[in-house]
């Protein structure tokens, strides 16, 4: 499980890295973005027949990365709608 959570925060990092522009989530929303990325790829994974939920293998791990990447934009997206520019 200690494993399944800093493979988790090492997603989240590397989705950080990948999303391009700048990023107005905080490094804490990040990882725990990572976190939740690194389950929806875990049971991908699982669902293909190539590993358990909290297995680490290269398809579920490629799938976490993406599914965080998106997951951040989908937050950003959220939090940006929310926030009002000063006039």
């Amino acid at each position: 499980m200690i494993g399944f959570i800093v493979a988790g925060l090492v997603i989240g990092a590397l989705a950080r890295l990948i999303k391009p522009g700048k990023q107005r989530l905080g490094i804490v929303a990040t990882l725990l973005l990572g976190l939740v990325g690194s389950v929806i790829g875990g049971t991908i994974a699982n669902l293909l027949g190539t590993g358990g939920v909290f297995e680490l293998n290269v398809l579920g791990f490629i799938v976490a990365v993406i599914a965080s990447v998106l997951l951040i934009g989908v937050a950003e997206g959220i939090a940006g709608g929310r926030r009002t520019s000063p006039r």
